[in-house]
């Protein structure tokens, strides 16, 4: 085959990765306004929000049973829209949807600035984003997680541009900081880039980790004075650790990232001297081995390598600049693309094929979800629910994040009593779990419920308890 014939090749292939990864878009830009629970996350994240724009305790600590873990600031930004939009819920998925965009388009740009054609700069950017589209539910969901990727982004492409003068340096330390506080596992960007630039130009590597300390420590003496507490003491949440959910989610990781990982790890082995392949093979490294690291904790998602999935995208289009140029570009692009499309094949229902599944998607189980929240707000007084974002919708307060204080109750960190016996004297009008989940607060917190309450409704959003 011809050069000119397999840069074609690659062209189409990128034509076609856009064109399924569109598809996959419609979806997610489909359901945005629905009120749907799309993740227990939602809910949290929408009610932390309210408290930060109405001025509630953002991080009340005991003995409330609400827990904040997060950095505060994806709570102000997707308040503020939330109060225009009038839902939090949609505000922080739009928030979602546009910074999973940028960072797609941040590896487009980051792979042109390190040398990279535009078709292979748009392969590596597409095929992050169909890795999440087909492996994550992240895209388009209300979690702080995208932003913070996009917000250290920004950063690194300013860093990517040289001559780095002072006030870029500046500017993308804080960037760095500021994707720190709206998620506080957004670091790899910020430790890579510094890594490298220590390799490549020391000077402009100890401005950075100047700047970086500068900031860091003003925002977390801002933290302390604005909200009384230390930061790490809130992020240090009660949690459970198993090697068995590490072990499981790394192999899940491994179904995506296999053969990047083999593309990376042949042009580390040929062109260990390249900068920009250095600086791919530093930012995966530390990638994975924080996200590893984070993958054993209970509740912990495959967003925790999704820095080591953005240097894996931007190896890839090395792997098609440095060594699988030419006739070769192709077959390489088709191998990277292979997992993805067996994966979305595998997953994709029977209905796949069917009108409504394209024009009106999950259009019954948004018509499921408002029915359960008419239930709730059917029942006068509060509300105990496990998926938040239902009782958030059925504008009922909050009372318990399920999953935190259960990890609390688990941990020993926190005892079951007070709640134990809020449930016998019957103190909420109406309790939900999820489905499968009765024992997510523990056993006595179950027994209680099964002593004071009674099931009034089932379905696949949960089961539905009222006193009896």
């Amino acid at each position: 085959m011809s050069v000119a014939r397999a840069e074609s090749v690659l062209r189409l292939a990128v034509l076609v990765a856009a064109l399924l990864c569109a598809a996959g878009l419609w979806r997610v830009i489909a359901v945005i306004g629905l009120r749907l629970p799309l993740d227990p996350n939602e809910g949290w994240n929408a009610y932390h929000a309210a408290s930060a724009m109405t001025g509630g305790a953002l991080y009340p600590g005991p003995p409330s049973y609400m827990v904040d873990n997060y950095p505060p600031l994806s709570f102000y930004v997707v308040g503020t829209l939330g109060r225009l939009l009038g839902d939090n819920i949609v505000a922080g998925r739009i928030i979602s949807l546009l910074s999973f965009v940028f960072v797609a388009f941040g590896i487009f740009v980051a792979a042109g600035r390190l040398g990279c054609k535009r078709a292979e700069a748009g392969f590596a950017a597409l095929l992050f984003a169909g890795g999440m589209l087909v492996f994550t539910d992240y895209v388009g969901m209300n979690d702080p997680q995208m932003l913070a990727h996009a917000v250290a982004t920004g950063g690194f492409l300013l860093l990517l541009r040289a001559p780095r003068s002072l006030w870029r340096i500046a500017v993308a330390a804080l960037l760095f900081t500021l994707a720190a506080f709206v998620k506080h596992n957004i670091i790899v960007m910020a430790l890579a880039m510094t890594a490298w630039l220590a390799m490549e130009d020391r000077r402009s590597a100890l401005r950075l980790i100047g700047f970086g300390g500068l900031f860091l420590l003003t925002g977390l003496a801002l933290f302390r004075l604005v909200y009384g507490v230390e930061l790490w003491t809130e992020i240090a949440s009660a949690r459970t650790y198993s090697l068995a959910d590490l072990r499981d989610g790394f192999v899940a990781w491994l179904h995506w990232s296999l053969v990047p990982l083999t593309g990376l790890g042949s042009l580390v082995w040929q062109r260990r001297t390249d900068p920009s392949v250095r600086l791919c093979a530093v930012m995966a490294a530390l990638g994975l081995a924080l996200g590893v690291c984070f993958l054993g904790g209970a509740g912990v998602d495959a967003n925790v390598l999704f820095d080591a999935d953005i240097a894996l995208a931007l190896g890839a289009a090395l792997f098609l600049s440095r060594l699988a140029g030419g006739a070769y570009a192709g077959v390489a692009a088709a191998a990277y693309a292979a997992p993805l499309i067996l994966a979305a094949w595998t997953n994709a229902g029977d209905d796949w094929r069917t009108e409504a599944y394209w024009l009106h998607p999950m259009r019954n189980e948004a018509h499921l979800a408002q029915s359960d929240i008419a239930f709730l707000q059917s029942r006068n007084g509060p509300a105990l629910c496990e998926m938040l974002s239902l009782c958030y919708w059925a504008g009922k307060p909050a009372t318990v994040d399920v999953f935190n204080i259960g990890e609390a109750f688990d941990a020993g960190a926190r005892s079951d009593g007070e709640l134990t016996a809020m449930i016998d004297a019957r103190r909420f009008a109406v309790i939900q779990f999820n489905p499968d989940s009765p024992y997510s607060l523990g056993q006595n917190v179950h027994d209680a419920v099964a002593r004071a309450y009674r099931l009034a409704r089932e379905d696949d959003n949960g089961d539905f308890y009222v006193p009896r």
